[in-house]
């Protein structure tokens, strides 16, 4: 598929983006997301124009779009699927996830699934690093929106669901979208669901129940904080 010409309506959402900071080189991360909203990926265009309207080089645009792996130099699914491979959703099961997507999928990180007849969405595999979010291991995300607690099998159901083009949803967060679309709300132009669905589940907030069962609370400004614990609290 031939990657689109950036279009002067994005130009000028470029352009909008850096008018946001004071320091205008600061947009240049969504910028970037914009370009892959755009146009699938970081292309040479994209830094160019980067650079044009934030008065920098193109090498200082690439070095930032090198330097993170959110940024794409090659095209993605309408789905990025993401399976944490650290230390501890490896050794609850990260580590299967990921096998298991790889051989049922027949790709490699960071590659595209062919697409079947039949399907109507595309699926890309990637083995990341750490998500934040370790209460809830093994983690896979999906254009990085959370789906927690997963297995092989449930990750399969998963990508199976995407590209028959069914609705999946997050498990803490909304409706799930395609990769332009997310990539689009990184650029700082919502969709209007930031609202659905959780944002914290009963995981995250154990820590802040057991502190209102103890009657814990954080010290006040200036307070000078306790030093030892309560015999009882210990």
């Amino acid at each position: 598929m031939s990657t689109p010409p950036l279009e002067d309506k994005t130009i000028a959402e470029l352009r909008e983006i850096a008018a946001r900071y004071p320091e205008p080189r600061s947009g240049l991360l969504p910028m970037l997301h914009l370009v892959q909203s755009a146009q699938g990926r970081i292309t040479p265009e994209g830094i160019e124009a980067c650079a044009a309207i934030l008065e920098i080089s193109a090498a200082e645009v690439n070095g930032v779009a090198t330097f993170y792996t959110m940024y794409k130099r090659h095209g993605v699914g309408d789905f990025h699927v993401g399976v944490c491979t650290n230390t501890l959703c490896a050794v609850m099961g990260g580590d299967a996830i990921f096998e298991r997507l790889k051989d049922h999928l027949e790709i490699g990180n960071d590659e595209v699934a062919v697409q079947r007849q039949g399907d109507s969405r595309t699926v890309s595999l990637e083995h990341i690093e750490c998500n934040a979010a370790c209460d809830y291991a093994p983690v896979v995300m999906v254009n990085w929106e959370f789906m927690d607690n997963q297995t092989p099998d449930s990750a399969v159901q998963m990508v199976e669901a995407l590209r028959a083009g069914h609705e999946v949803r997050s498990t803490r967060g909304p409706r799930l979208c395609t990769w332009r679309e997310a990539e689009r709300v990184l650029a700082g132009f919502p969709d209007g669901r930031v609202d659905e669905g959780p944002s914290a589940g009963p995981a995250s907030l154990a820590g802040l129940e057991i502190a209102r069962q103890r009657g814990w609370t954080a010290p006040e400004p200036g307070a000078t904080p306790a030093v030892e614990a309560k015999e009882s609290d210990a």
